[in-house]
């Protein structure tokens, strides 16, 4: 656990539900599964029409790698349509801290 890593992308959709884009993420969700370190994955709106999608990697570095790969690989997917691209913020760190119940 002590190198895994966070990824936390924060973004406005384009006229859609974030029903509508989970759905559409099906093709998302399948090439996550499939990449180096990924751990896990939740997509969810804390502030009203703000979506948080939140990834857990095995490391920072699996995470970034994964991203650029996405990037290209997967650059026609609808989902990127369904996304406000000039409110996107995207970070990745290290966990420092991490306790288990």
């Amino acid at each position: 656990m002590k190198n895994q890593a966070i990824e936390l992308t924060t973004f406005r959709l384009n006229n859609s539900t974030i029903e509508q884009f989970i759905t559409a993420n099906a093709d998302i969700d399948t090439f996550l599964k499939r990449q180096k370190g990924f751990v896990s994955r939740s997509i969810f709106e804390l502030k009203k029409d703000i979506v948080y999608d939140l990834l857990v990697w095995e490391t920072a570095k699996d995470g970034t790698a994964a991203m650029h790969k996405l990037m290209t690989e997967l650059s026609d997917s609808v989902v990127h349509d369904l996304i406000d691209q000039s409110s996107v913020s995207w970070n990745i760190a290290p966990i420092e801290h991490f306790i288990k119940f």
